[in-house]
């Protein structure tokens, strides 16, 4: 069975450690973060090794709280996601503060990675399920020959998706009868309202969503040749970025969505009912914390998580 990688997106995780940070909010009863629980579910579905995603400047302290806990269980190693760091002669904006987005959180992974891989946010609880597809998916279709890029993703059910403390971004998807991904588009501030769930482009025009549709909630599922056409878009956003855009984001979903439109990639929907968790907002840790309770439970998750 071939090897497979787990790589977590953490750039954003914040600009110091300690309270305030929610992806560090313990949320199980041993002090868990959120993120330990998908590098579990992961290790339980088959993932091989750990690829972190972080900030350059949080790497000390990182490593002190997350890696030197991980590192003992499975493989790790560690991007770095710098404003900086730019292909050929580009150079940023001098009044930008925030990097690329999530297309080059991934990009700078590029020499570590060499297996096929699932991306996955820090902060998101995903479920068993979903890892566990991915994961079958990846070694399943892995060294097959292919005429595009081989893409899967988890699909949720948008309902699963929301917080009950204001609106959350999914990329919305459409999907074909043959479980084949169609289309996925940015969606924003989505939530429930009186007259039932709004929306809106990213423009700020609403626009409608369903309950039971499908949603990305950026847990792709790509093979190594996918970096090669992350480069090259890359090359493409910021050659025609304007020099007073300072709030730009180079975006899995849209790269993807830009390659189904240009029919050079198919994306597998996996469905998975699971219901996904995190703290979009500070008043959401309480319910984290409830539902990570009531899978313990289940039987789902022990007590004390890495025994």
């Amino acid at each position: 069975m071939g090897k497979t990688t787990l790589v977590i997106m953490a750039a954003g995780i914040g600009s110091r450690f300690g309270k305030g940070i929610k992806q560090l909010e313990p949320v199980g009863p041993g002090g868990e973060i959120i993120m330990d629980y998908s590098i579990y579910d992961a290790m339980q579905a088959g993932f091989d090794e750990i690829v972190f995603i972080i900030r350059r400047d949080l790497e000390k302290d990182f490593k002190e709280i997350i890696g030197s806990r991980i590192e003992k269980m499975i493989p790790v190693k560690y991007a770095f996601q710098e404003l900086s760091d730019l292909p050929g002669k580009f150079k940023a904006p001098d009044k930008r503060t925030k990097p690329w987005g999530t297309g080059q959180a991934v990009l700078s992974a590029k020499e570590l990675v060499n297996n096929p891989f699932v991306v996955i946010n820090a902060d998101d609880y995903y479920g068993k399920e979903a890892f566990i597809k991915i994961h079958d998916y990846l070694v399943s279709h892995s060294g097959k020959p292919s005429d595009g890029f081989d893409i899967c993703m988890a699909g949720f059910i948008l309902k699963n998706t929301l917080s009950e403390n204001g609106g959350v971004t999914r990329g919305v998807c459409e999907v074909g009868d043959d479980g084949r991904l169609l289309k996925v588009t940015e969606t924003y501030d989505i939530q429930w309202g009186k007259e039932g769930l709004c929306a809106q482009d990213e423009k700020g025009n609403p626009v409608q969503v369903r309950e039971n549709q499908y949603v990305s909630m950026n847990m792709w599922g790509l093979q190594p040749n996918f970096f090669e056409e992350l480069e090259r878009g890359f090359c493409d956003f910021l050659s025609n970025l304007s020099k007073d855009d300072l709030k730009a984001e180079y975006l899995l979903p849209k790269i993807i969505n830009q390659l189904l439109l240009e029919k050079k990639a198919e994306v597998k929907v996996l469905e998975t009912r699971d219901k996904w968790f995190g703290v979009t907002y500070q008043e959401d840790k309480e319910s984290v914390v409830g539902a990570i309770r009531e899978l313990i439970e289940r039987g789902v998750y022990r007590k004390k998580l890495f025994q």
